[in-house]
């Protein structure tokens, strides 16, 4: 069953006065926004405005899922209290209003939650958008809108975002430029067709003032690439990925590679050493960028991310009647007493399973996975890890689990159950042409990412074919959801050795019915603090 987030907002320019709602509709296990609405409504109150603003997002989610469940967020207490059905309902513009919204949705299926204001900007802005449209006696817009841009929404189930900074090949400043890039671009197109508006056309009804949201996600997560290109040789990409399933593989935990091992690396132009670490660095180290760029270069620059995004974004604007993707949620296992010693763990070792912690960790991933309510069939890796992680939610969402040979992991031959600088080593020159070549085999016979990529290939069609237009829980590991995520983007086989990949993160990644891959979430952990 799907989840949807609705948060909605209205509001009034004299209470009564000029008066109009905003509303919004996003996916609750991404975060992408899937419909926007507004309209100017006439002479109304604050109150009443907001209740339109519900109507008109229940009403949106209903017409994506009729089946889905609904969790709705808006900063009127007075709404949420009276839907909740813990305050009374007087007024007599509220009562039929109130009734209407509780007739879109069975009984059950929708639940409601009090938000502060900041936290529901992206329906704010659609609101106020209405009643500027209204004071200039039109109806609002969904082709000049700029609401989701303005607010940097849908990176987080409605959250505002921060506009990131980083280093050339950083994702959240790619993505950052990426909206400022769109933002640009619609805005010096106001009085013609704003960048990305052939996606809104014929995606939802303009004459309701309701329109399909842009993918925001895939814009802005292939975007780092397009907008940076590769990082510098040496830029922080050496974390050695030793540990349990080895580099690119399960390397488990937060080791780094000595220092004359990233020397070598970055010597190599892509030959970085894989890494896996147990916390969520990628996210919290950003550093300033582009503060010192002249105004010619910006403005290049700012032309040349326009289309970039544009270009990227494409796919994920596809037409209404391509109908639901196939939906990967791809969910690394949980610890297992090799991850803290940081060792190679692929398919030829000893198959440890999950420590307690890996345990606990498998855990707090069915209870996220059980509150979304969005999982409708769970696929394992054959080895012990996956099983037992699988299985923990399995018994958690109430599905049986299939397990498919094809999502197992990388054999690291004679490397198994050692640490990178151990195979560094006894065997440097199988380690450097490792590093060097995606062709190349581990010591005694393992199996080279060039394998890899065409079995996982392989077991992906196989899955997109049996699981059209669902969503399906892949428990697996490091080498193949990076796989994954790496096909998914059409990078190159390099990119392996820059994703960091913990130990139960999510990563989400759909599949449309022309062929195309969208990339919506990568290594989140937030079940796990």
């Amino acid at each position: 069953m799907r989840e949807f987030i609705v948060e909605a907002d209205g509001g009034s320019r004299g209470n009564p006065g000029p008066a109009g709602y905003g509303a919004v509709v996003s996916d609750a296990a991404t975060g992408e926004t899937l419909r926007e609405a507004a309209e100017y409504i006439g002479v109304a109150t604050n109150n009443v405005a907001e209740y339109r603003g519900l109507l008109a997002g229940l009403r949106a989610a209903h017409e994506l899922d009729p089946g889905a469940t609904v969790h709705v967020r808006m900063d009127s207490k007075l709404v949420v209290e009276q839907m909740s059905g813990r305050w009374k309902i007087k007024h007599p513009d509220m009562k039929p209003l109130a009734a209407d919204a509780a007739r879109i949705f069975p009984p059950g299926r929708v639940t409601y939650e009090w938000i502060p204001r900041e936290r529901n900007k992206h329906a704010d802005r659609l609101a106020n958008e209405a009643m500027d449209a209204g004071a200039r006696g039109e109806q609002w817009s969904a082709s000049t809108s700029t609401a989701e841009l303005d607010t940097g929404a849908g990176a987080g189930a409605g959250a505002g975002a921060v506009a990131p900074s980083g280093p050339p090949g950083d994702a959240a400043a790619g993505a950052a430029r990426v909206r400022e890039a769109l933002a640009t671009g619609r805005a010096a197109s106001l009085g013609g067709a704003p960048v990305g508006d052939g996606a809104d056309a014929g995606s939802a009804k303009a004459d309701d003032g309701v329109r399909a949201g842009r993918a925001d996600a895939d814009a802005r997560t292939p975007k780092a690439d397009a907008d940076a290109g590769a990082p510098k040789a040496g830029a922080d990409l050496g974390a050695a990925e030793t540990d349990a399933d080895a580099p690119t593989a399960e390397a488990d935990s937060d080791a780094h590679a000595p220092e004359a091992d990233a020397d070598h690396r970055a010597a190599k132009t892509g030959a970085d050493a894989p890494t896996d670490t147990d916390t969520d660095t990628d996210t919290d180290t950003d550093t300033a960028t582009d503060t010192d760029m002249d105004t010619a270069t910006a403005a290049a620059k700012a032309d040349a991310d326009a289309r970039a995004a544009k270009a990227v974004a494409t796919p994920g604007w596809a037409p209404a009647d391509m109908g639901a993707p196939a939906t990967f949620v791809l969910l690394r296992h949980g610890e297992t007493p090799l991850t803290p010693q940081k060792r190679f763990s692929g398919s030829g070792g000893t198959d440890p399973s999950l420590s307690d912690i890996g345990r606990d960790q498998a855990e707090r991933a069915a209870a996220l996975l059980a509150r979304r309510g969005t999982i409708q069939a769970i696929v394992s890796s054959p080895l012990a890890r996956t099983r037992e992680t699988a299985g923990i939610i399995a018994a958690r969402l109430g599905l049986d689990v299939s397990v498919d040979d094809g999502l197992r992991e990388t054999d690291f031959g004679a490397w198994e159950g050692l640490t990178f600088a151990e195979v560094r080593e006894r065997h440097p020159d199988d380690l450097n042409a490792w590093l060097a070549s995606p062709d190349a085999e581990p010591t005694g016979g393992g199996e080279s990412f060039a394998a890899t990529a065409t079995r996982i290939a392989a077991t992906r069609d196989k899955l997109i074919a049996a699981y059209t237009g669902r969503t399906v829980l892949l428990v697996t590991h490091v080498t193949p959801i990076k796989t994954l995520v790496r096909l998914a983007l059409g990078a190159p086989p390099e990119s392996l050795f820059r994703m960091e990949l913990s130990a139960a993160s999510l990563s989400v990644v759909a599949y449309y019915a022309d062929g195309n891959a969208s990339l919506r979430l990568l290594n989140d952990t937030s079940h796990l603090r």
